[in-house]
């Protein structure tokens, strides 16, 4: 994942990865600096600010996403919406945590996070088991919500100066977790975990979503059939462009979440859209080719989504004035 480089702070922002094994049995502590948002000086090079959005991580939070600024209240801010579920809002110049809320209806792992520590309260019940407790081959089972593909993944959400909202692409699953004994073996997975992810509703996984970063609110949300495992794009115009893995590339009003257009480009969207503006018209284009991680390892959630057509093609459409 690339870094975000703010010149109004000097720094610049690197989400990272989960530690290994999943078996968080096997490493006890905070386990820094992962799963976090790290602020680097780049005259220096030195680390200005980290915080830690999932410590001692035992669900495959990893933080990697994109850390987003912005201003709010006359100040520089940052936002991430992270894989485990809690859309956070730091200060972008000395990291302190402004805000943390849940952006999707299910969240298992913690109850919150405290604003005052920065640090999630945990629901203990809800960490897979540690194997060496019972037989040796197997912990407990524990119904995780949000999955290891996360509440979002690597997906980019979109922020828009004009209406003050993020646009999220959010997903709501669950999955059976279990921990497992597990040795290092250079070349080999190193997980010490094994996974079955389900969804949580029947008629929607995927659901963009509104949200105001002042209060966590959800302006207005689409729901998905699928998983939506496309980035956002919002414009200056009012404008909030998205793809599906159902293959459209959709357009609604950033402010309303009306829907206002869709076009159908025969395979599923992983990509985020993007635009230019070429001798004073504006150009919007987006890849189309399903694949990834959620026909990989998606459980039940894969088979949702079997039907769905590969492909490879670029799309590209001029805006009307």
């Amino acid at each position: 994942m690339g870094g975000t480089y703010d010149p109004k702070t000097g720094l610049a922002y690197f989400g990272t990865g989960n530690p290994a094994p999943w078996n968080s049995h096997l490493r006890k502590g905070d386990n820094l600096f992962s799963c976090s948002t790290v602020a680097i000086d780049v005259k220096t090079g030195k680390i200005k600010w980290s915080y830690q959005n999932t410590p001692n991580d035992a669900w495959d939070f990893d933080g990697a996403n994109e850390f987003v600024t912005f201003d709010m209240n006359g100040k520089r801010m940052g936002a991430k919406a992270d894989r485990n579920g809690f859309f956070y809002v730091n200060d972008a110049t000395t990291g302190k945590l402004e805000g943390a809320y849940p952006f999707v209806k299910k969240i298992t792992w913690a109850s919150s996070i405290d604003l005052k520590t920065g640090r999630p309260n945990f629901i203990a019940d809800n960490r897979p088991g540690d194997p060496t407790l019972g037989d040796g081959k197997k912990g407990k089972t524990v119904v995780s919500a949000p999955a290891f593909l996360g509440a979002k993944n690597q997906m980019p959400m979109s922020y828009s100066p004009q209406t003050g909202l993020f646009y999220v692409p959010a997903n709501e699953w669950s999955m059976d977790i279990w921990n497992e004994p597990i040795s290092y073996k250079k070349g080999a997975a190193y997980l010490g975990a094994g996974f079955t992810i389900k969804p949580v509703n029947d008629d929607y996984i995927g659901a963009l979503r509104a949200i105001d970063p002042k209060t966590g609110k959800i302006a207005w949300e689409i729901k998905n059939t699928a998983p939506l495992w496309g980035g956002v794009l919002s414009t200056a115009g009012d404008l909030v462009f998205w793809g599906t893995p159902e293959g459209f590339l959709k357009a609604a009003d950033a402010k309303t979440g009306k829907e206002l257009w869709k076009f159908q480009t025969g395979s599923g969207v992983v990509a985020p859209p993007i635009t230019w503006d070429d001798k004073g018209e504006q150009y919007v284009a987006v890849v189309s080719g399903w694949g990834g991680a959620v026909p990989l390892w998606g459980g039940e959630v894969a088979k949702k989504v079997n039907r769905l057509e590969q492909g490879g093609s670029v799309w590209v459409f001029k805006l009307n004035k």
